[in-house]
């Protein structure tokens, strides 16, 4: 696996970027987490953590920048 660091971005940039097509907000956190949370960024797709990423990563298109947050 390749060891690269990814960039933090802050809840502001990630509120400037909300409604821009060209970006998928990936919420990870594991199913139960997700379930019981209030909390939930519009529009964020749920991933599973625990769940092999080749099953779900190869959905998104490579030419869109995907932001994953987990809490």
């Amino acid at each position: 696996a390749l060891a690269t660091k990814a960039p933090r971005m802050t809840k502001e940039d990630l509120k400037s970027l909300l409604d821009n097509p060209e970006v998928i907000i990936l919420d990870v956190r594991i199913a139960d987490d997700w379930k019981r949370s209030d909390l939930k960024i519009k529009g964020a797709v749920h991933e599973d953590p625990e769940k092999d990423d080749r099953t779900w990563g190869s959905k998104y298109p490579k030419g869109k920048t995907l932001v994953f947050y987990c809490s």
